[in-house]
């Protein structure tokens, strides 16, 4: 199983206030950080609110590549329904080359919308904009010379588009919440799948894994092709005791103002309590608790290949993340590998 993390580059309002400079440069330090302890991969996300600082991920991620030697570096995700393909192709291309082959994309529809009004797209055309444009980076992506025509952006006659990803084949994972089709979509493309669970119980998915891996199976793909990679929030400290106290004020605080926003009810600590339980989806804990908690999550799903760490937005310090990192590289992953 590869391990990694992904930020959405919190810009660290409230408490733990910071300038935008020092939180980019704190990220930047939380990535060199993964390199050298081991982490296989490391991804920013996309979101246009005042609280987050990643609004051009491709441009945070060569800022890393510069830095680091081995950790593949990937957007968590890419909002493709508002993007250009042409250009999403030319960034990440670009990013491959500047990290000698580590880049890589995961592309959604995007869980807020806030880039639709930003960038002029309706929310009417939200799944039929993102079936068109993974359609057209599919074929940018294996093909040079492009001819295509769609609804939404002008067609492509024969256009080369430029450069070409080192790697021969830009990987592209599909990330996907919890609509069956979305699953389905994957498998018949044959697409690595990223599952984002951020609550609840982390098996109530197998029905929709089992949905992608039987629609790639009967579009001819082989299993090792189909790859599941799991997105959850997650915590590691020196002991679970440390780890629950660390996490829990901070995750209360953004749920409960989340919740305000979107019609749910305070967070409590008994919620808290079964979501970080055997079967819950926080994986938060010392090594051993969050190592054994991977396997039962990878197990539940039928075999996970990748899961990456949500954890910068729970008002943890810059000092809390790094120890965090440096435990997931020293402790987590070597009991994983035995």
């Amino acid at each position: 199983m590869e391990i990694g993390i992904d930020s959405f580059a919190s810009a660290m309002y409230g408490s733990n206030a910071l300038s935008s400079v020092d939180a980019m440069e704190q990220l930047l330090e939380r990535i060199v950080l993964a390199d050298e302890v081991g982490l296989d991969v490391f991804g920013i996300g996309e979101h246009h609110k005042k609280e987050f600082l990643d609004s051009a991920p491709v441009v945070i991620l060569a800022a890393a590549a510069a830095r680091t030697k081995k950790i593949r570096l990937t957007s968590a995700v890419t909002v493709l329904s508002t993007s250009d393909p042409v250009r999403v192709y030319q960034s990440f291309a670009t990013l491959d080359l500047i990290s000698k082959g580590r880049a890589e994309l995961v592309v959604g529809r995007g869980s807020a919308v806030d880039a639709y009004p930003l960038f002029g797209f309706d929310l009417k055309d939200y799944d039929a904009l993102f079936q068109e444009k993974l359609d057209l980076l599919l074929q940018i992506r294996d093909e040079e010379f492009v001819t295509w025509s769609g609804r939404f952006r002008p067609a492509l006659k024969n256009q080369p588009v430029y450069p070409r990803a080192l790697q021969e084949k830009l990987p592209i994972w599909l990330g996907v919440g919890g609509t069956p089709e979305s699953f389905a979509r994957a498998g018949r493309l044959g697409l690595p799948l990223m599952v984002a669970v951020i609550g609840g119980q982390t098996a109530r998915f197998r029905s929709l894994v089992d949905i992608y891996r039987e629609a790639g199976h009967d579009a001819g793909f082989a299993p090792e092709d189909l790859k599941v990679g799991l997105h959850s929030p997650g915590f590691v400290a020196a002991n679970d005791g440390h780890a629950l106290e660390q996490y829990y004020p901070g995750y209360a605080e953004l749920w409960t103002r989340l919740g305000k926003e979107r019609g749910w009810p305070p967070v409590t600590k008994s919620q808290f309590n079964n979501l970080i339980g055997p079967q819950g989806v926080l994986v938060v804990g010392g090594p051993e608790q969050v190592a054994e908690k991977l396997i039962r999550h990878s197990d539940a799903l039928g075999g996970v290949d990748r899961f990456t760490f949500q954890m910068d937005n729970a008002g943890l310090t810059h000092k809390q993340l790094m120890q965090s990192i440096e435990l997931i590289g020293t402790k987590v992953i070597p009991l994983l590998n035995k």
